[in-house]
């Protein structure tokens, strides 16, 4: 199992199910971490499958207050802008939200590569780049945590670290006799799927090359549990149901 630490001075991994104002879940979501391991590390040849994630430090949240616009990006509004002229201007679409983040967040991720079947070099090939690559401090962008904005820094564990115990200070002393804390249900990934009439364009990878498809995606969830103090496990069997489904 490979391992990557990674640290910010802010992180929001942000709940669904909050719209306009953001919320950020206690703990850094699988989906997450995978951006984190992609952004170190990735090629067609194989996938990420994030197996635990290990709290090192204590949850810390505050409120701040940001300027945002309404409107998303738009390719053809763009277009048009070239063609005829105009322009976006922020000051007419700008609208202040609040924003419910963490503060002060390390995290340790351990996960592993999957070999696509296309695929013809040995796993330990890949494994080796990666760990190169995470003790340069290589990356193909620079990784994030849940928002862009949130710049986030990495480097392999020293061995050292340790687990925080946040299962007693979300959960009190029941919790922690008990040792374990259940977080409800977060966001786990989302399932790409190919359709005619599909309201997203990604990029396929397979024995076949790369192209863009029309498609859709589906947010999936699980039952998030913290245990042994600070480590978070994302049962491998929804890798297994993603598989099948994609």
């Amino acid at each position: 199992m490979l391992e990557l630490k990674v640290w910010s001075d802010y992180a929001c991994f942000t709940r669904p199910e909050n719209k306009a104002e953001r919320v950020t879940y206690d703990v850094m979501t699988p989906s997450a971490a995978r951006g984190v391991l992609e952004a170190v590390f990735w090629k067609p040849e194989f996938s990420w499958q994030v197996r635990q994630i290990v709290v090192l430090r204590e949850v810390k949240r505050f409120s701040i207050l940001r300027n945002e616009v309404n409107s998303r990006a738009s390719e053809r509004a763009a277009s048009t802008w070239a063609k005829s002229g105009g322009g976006f201007y922020a000051e007419e679409d700008r609208a202040q939200r609040h924003a419910l983040v963490l503060r002060d967040v390390e995290y340790i991720i351990r996960a592993e590569m999957i070999l696509k079947p296309h695929t013809t070099d040995p796993l330990v090939k890949y494994t080796e780049m990666f760990q190169r690559r995470a003790e340069k401090g290589q990356a193909f962008h620079q990784p994030y945590l849940g928002n862009r904005e949130f710049t986030a820094f990495f480097s392999p564990p020293d061995g050292h670290e340790q687990p925080a115990n946040i299962v007693r200070q979300l959960g009190g002393e029941y919790a922690e006799r008990e040792k374990r804390l259940n977080l409800g249900r977060m966001l786990f990934d989302l399932d790409f799927k190919s359709a005619k009439q599909g309201r997203l364009k990604y990029r396929q990878h397979d024995a076949q090359g790369v192209r863009w498809v029309d498609g859709q995606a589906t947010p999936r969830f699980f039952d998030a549990v913290i245990t042994d103090g600070g480590i978070l496990r994302v049962p491998r069997e929804l890798y297994d149901r993603q598989e099948v489904s994609g």
